[in-house]
């Protein structure tokens, strides 16, 4: 809405970027660039109305595709854009996992016997990370030692504490955690550290023996829609208590 031309520059490159930009140029906006590092926005006037279907959440569907691998279940995911998830499905198939991929579809099979990998996280087209923190949770059953480098934010790592409670062996070194896979975590009193932890710690909660409790769900409730109730359908034994 300003008069002249706008250039972003070092730009994220995210599919989010380009379907915002996607919508508001059908709204009557002038932006090219959108999914490089260099944006061109042209001031306007004026927006008109539009009606316009949002891209589907990359980040939710991984986080599915890591709640089944780490319980070693299999899941159909529909309405889904698999070129999104590219790394991600790539490290999991380096971990053995099994996927038949359509257009708008993901299948995975997730076999008993699994292989330990080393992930850094990278801005987009690399691996995402918003999904180092679930990632994290499924290799800690897996057999062997993985290593996960955080290189896009600080302070990524709190969640790792509720995992190491509930007998995962992890440690950090910087700005990498190396995990070395057990056989089975147990259930604890646990605690939401921030959104994508949230979503580690009820991930690693689902392989674990008993019943863990868990508080601060808000910060999850925050990044994804029916969560838990979606959970349930594929089997999770979830309860939400009044007042969590």
């Amino acid at each position: 809405m300003l008069n002249g031309k706008v250039v972003i520059k070092n730009a994220a490159m995210e599919p989010e970027i380009v379907d915002l930009s996607n919508m508001l140029n059908k709204m009557g906006a002038k932006i090219t660039g959108a999914g490089s590092n260099i944006i061109r926005i042209q001031g306007i006037t004026d927006l008109k109305e539009t009606s316009y279907n949002i891209m589907p959440d990359r980040i939710e569907a991984g986080t599915y595709l890591l709640a089944v691998a780490a319980t070693r279940g299999n899941i159909k995911l529909n309405k889904v854009i698999p070129e999104h998830l590219n790394s991600v499905l790539s490290k999991l198939e380096e971990c053995g996992v099994k996927f038949t991929i359509t257009k708008d579809s993901i299948y995975m099979e997730t076999p008993s016997k699994l292989n330990p990998v080393e992930i850094k996280t990278l801005p987009y087209p690399g691996f995402p990370t918003d999904l180092q923190q679930p990632f994290s949770s499924f290799l800690c059953t897996v057999k062997g030692t993985s290593i996960i480098t955080e290189t896009i934010f600080e302070s990524r790592f709190k969640f790792i504490q509720e995992l190491v409670r509930m007998g995962a062996k992890i440690t950090q070194e910087g700005n990498t955690i190396i995990i070395n896979g057990v056989r089975k975590l147990h259930g604890t009193t646990l605690e939401c550290t921030d959104l994508r932890g949230g979503a580690a710690v009820i991930i690693a909660a689902l392989t674990s023996r008993g019943t863990s409790r868990i508080s601060k769900i808000e910060y999850v409730d925050r990044g994804y829609s029916n969560l838990y109730l979606k959970l349930q359908k594929l089997g999770a034994k979830i309860n939400l208590e009044m007042g969590d």
